[in-house]
């Protein structure tokens, strides 16, 4: 019997997985549950003490997201109360199931060898192909190198299983394409990329995510393309960043505000002209576009190295981008160093008040964030770090608060890491005297304060791109 005929035959999705209760898998498995034509969804999580706790949370119709997700809440209870959505341990439900998908990370144990982890993901697949059955649907939602949903994701499946994809069962690649915060809009609005490993895999796949669009599409194309397409349009907003990043590194050179080239440049508009900038910043972090690139990188070298023809011996454009963002850190510390230094304080013994954990405003997404080698660099320079985030409660190793003047109070140095709303009324006067110095340092790596303003209250003022301000005369 053809995988067309197994398909048939099975009839409609109406019992699907989602293997990894994540930023991705969450919303996924409470939009596919919504679904009229849906009549279960399971998401599967291992019970283990660093992750386990969100079987209980979620089968209450509780989010454990932090920061702001509007809708995500109160889906979940709504599908939960229906008996739509259950979040459970065992794996063997997914012999009962006609889709699942895998949403689970895929870092680099070494970005210069480009040399992935692939061990929770693989592992993933391993438990989908012990219980995989005839007519099933298998989707890779992961961000993954280029040719693995028809490597070694296929051959797992496949030696689990004793079946053969393409014929009886079907194997897609659909990427995510979300951004914590909007995570439900972008998951319905988002047109949905689709690759499956033949004609038969993309139509199955595309009817799974069909039922939960609203303003996107499915496009459909082959794994591998898509495969390419979502690594690549990371990597081509990693390396929007990087320009305006490197801009920002010569505006402060030159002595002129970056902000001010950045307005002049979009100002210029009309047919056919593009010049819309992103913001400069104190570095990238999530899980996203912070290893991407590699994945893109390691595709090409292991798909079409031999084909490859580009100019001999010069750097890869897309990689040295992802190390100019890794770079904004470390230039933060510079920044705060020279600072310091004007206010007549070493680094050595410093109090720093760092302002911001998570990578991403107004969440508690802190997923390789900038603040962390910031903070590393200061910590083995000899200097005492503190760290506030309003929505980032606990993270390995680092002692955080959430109360605001606890953090700033007798600090040397604030440095604004994040774009959390409440960082964007911080007051000078009130900032001044928590901290009890004559000039402390305020340094500014999302371009949310008032210089002028801080540095009329005597602080010794450095920002992102900020050559105007960074030479700026003491005051007070």
């Amino acid at each position: 019997m053809t995988l067309e005929a197994l398909l048939a035959k099975r009839g409609a999705i109406r019992k699907v997985g989602v293997i990894g209760m994540g930023y991705v898998g969450i919303p996924a498995a409470a939009l596919i549950a919504d679904a009229p034509g849906i009549e279960k969804v399971y998401g599967f999580q291992r019970d283990s003490p660093t992750s386990g706790y969100k079987i209980a949370m979620l089968n209450r119709g509780e989010s454990p997201l932090k920061g702001e997700e509007p809708g995500l809440e109160a889906l979940l209870h709504s599908v939960v109360g229906k008996k739509k959505f259950e979040c459970t341990s065992d794996f063997s439900k997914i012999g009962g199931l006609d889709a699942v998908t895998l949403s689970i990370q895929t870092p680099f144990l070494n970005k210069d060898d480009l040399l992935p982890d692939f061990s929770a993901l693989k592992d993933g697949i391993l438990q989908v192909g012990r219980y995989l059955k005839p007519g099933m649907l298998v989707v890779l939602e992961s961000t993954i190198t280029p040719g693995t949903t028809t490597g070694f994701a296929r051959e797992i499946l496949e030696s689990e299983s004793s079946l053969v994809a393409g014929q009886d069962f079907a194997l897609a690649h659909a990427p995510e394409r979300v951004m914590v915060g909007r995570l439900l809009r972008n998951i319905r609005e988002h047109d949905r990329i689709v690759g499956g490993i033949d004609p038969v895999s993309t139509r199955r796949a595309a009817e799974l995510y069909s039922q939960v669009l609203t303003k996107g599409t499915v496009i459909p194309m082959t794994a591998t393309a898509a495969e390419v397409t979502k690594t690549a349009e990371n990597t081509f907003r990693d390396l929007q960043i990087a320009a305006i990043n490197e801009l920002a590194l010569y505006c402060e050179a030159m002595g002129i505000n970056v902000y001010d080239v950045r307005t002049g440049i979009d100002s210029l508009k009309g047919e056919g002209i593009t010049r819309s900038l992103l913001y400069p910043g104190a570095g990238v972090g999530g899980h996203c576009l912070t290893k991407d690139t590699y994945h893109l990188e390691r595709g090409m070298q292991q798909l079409g190295r031999d084909l490859l023809d580009y100019p001999k011996d010069e750097p890869s454009l897309f990689v040295l981008a992802r190390r100019i963002n890794d770079f904004m850190p470390r230039h933060m510390y510079r920044l705060t160093v020279d600072a310091l230094a004007r206010a007549g304080r070493p680094v050595k013994g410093a109090r720093v008040a760092i302002l911001g954990w998570a990578f991403l405003s107004d969440s508690d997404d802190a997923r390789n964030t900038p603040s962390e080698p910031y903070r590393d660099d200061l910590i083995q320079a000899g200097a005492n770090v503190s760290v506030h985030d309003p929505y980032v409660t606990a993270y390995p190793g680092v002692p955080i608060t959430r109360d605001l003047d606890a953090a700033v109070r007798g600090a040397d140095a604030i440095a604004v890491f994040a774009g959390h709303r409440e960082y964007k009324a911080l007051d000078p006067a009130h900032l001044k005297g928590l901290t009890g110095r004559a000039h402390p340092v305020i340094v500014d790596g999302r371009n949310l304060v008032d210089a002028g303003a801080f540095i009329a209250h005597g602080f010794v003022y450095k920002g992102i791109g900020r050559g105007d301000a960074n030479t700026h005369e003491i005051l007070g």
